[in-house]
């Protein structure tokens, strides 16, 4: 592809980066997708983003899915060729969004995977002192008590924890902050991180969770701690962040049946995210049904 078109990537990802408050992994991402479509212009011999029209984004979905990528993998695609057309729109460099005549994929919706209440419980039950120990209880307590993304984590500041209301401010995606209520079993760890922080961080630094050099915890670190823990509490799946905020909502909206109050403390924008977990409700009072009901139990 002709460099000049080349270049409105670099432009479009710094407007999402510096414009739309994005955060780096979701740019990061937005990158590798329009380079893919990038490429197959290359191998098409398109040579500007003005040349694209239907029928070649359909011919990029249908190779993407020669090429192994699932349904869900080419929705990505085309979203973010959506989004990055209706920029160029914008700019006056194309004169349509060919992404808008190309219907979707459709995938099968998977349901998240949770822990229930019990091994919930069990992994976080961790015993012993210690700097290191102090910091991955706080984390591990403070993911399950509110929620958070694996990102929103990482980016907590010390000064985001109000021990007097008992609450932490979030910014989530888009760059939006909210207020979310911090459990009992949460700030207690939490206050006793804030006394062995001064242990492990560097002078001057603001993070709320550090690593052994004293800076911000990476997103890697705490993936790996995660699953350090799963596997000395004796957990038998895969535990990884984000399976924290599964249970929390899961948990939540199987004892309040409030789908609204879910959606604010996740920090989604569109309820239609949150009634995934609606699914997950209904397998577990289908359960009880199974097992209670005279005319649903099984016979033996």
């Amino acid at each position: 592809m002709h460099s000049a078109a080349q270049d409105w990537i670099n432009r479009f990802i710094a407007h999402l980066e510096y414009e739309r408050r994005l955060s780096s992994l979701t740019c990061k991402h937005y990158r590798r997708d329009l380079n893919a479509l990038a490429a197959f212009c290359d191998e098409t011999g398109i040579m500007n983003w003005a040349d694209i029209d239907g029928e070649n984004v359909r011919a990029f979905a249908g190779t993407s899915y020669r090429r192994g990528l699932s349904a869900r993998s080419i929705q990505r695609r085309l979203s973010a060729a959506r989004t990055f057309f209706r920029y160029l729109l914008r700019e006056k460099q194309v004169r349509r969004n060919p992404i808008s005549s190309v219907p979707a994929p459709r995938h099968s919706k998977r349901l998240p995977e949770n822990l229930d209440a019990d091994r919930m419980a069990r992994l976080l039950d961790i015993e012993g002192t210690g700097t290191i120990i102090d910091r991955d209880r706080a984390m591990l307590e403070l993911f399950y008590s509110s929620g958070l993304r694996l990102a929103e984590l990482i980016d907590l500041n010390v000064g985001d924890i109000d021990r007097q209301d008992a609450t932490v401010r979030v910014t989530g995606k888009g760059n939006k902050d909210r207020i979310v209520p911090v459990g009992r079993k949460a700030l207690e760890a939490l206050v006793q991180w804030h006394k062995s922080r001064p242990a492990m961080a560097a002078a001057g630094e603001t993070a709320l969770f550090v690593s052994n050099r004293g800076q911000r915890l990476s997103a890697r670190a705490v993936q790996a701690r995660v699953s350090y823990w799963a596997k000395r509490q004796g957990i038998d799946t895969k535990v990884y962040p984000h399976l924290f905020r599964h249970s929390f909502a899961t948990h939540v909206l199987e004892s309040s049946h409030d789908l609204r109050g879910v959606q604010e403390l996740l920090g989604h924008s569109n309820i239609s995210t949150t009634q995934v977990y609606t699914h997950l409700d209904f397998q577990h009072l289908a359960q009880i049904y199974d097992k209670t009901h005279p005319r649903a139990r099984k016979k033996d």
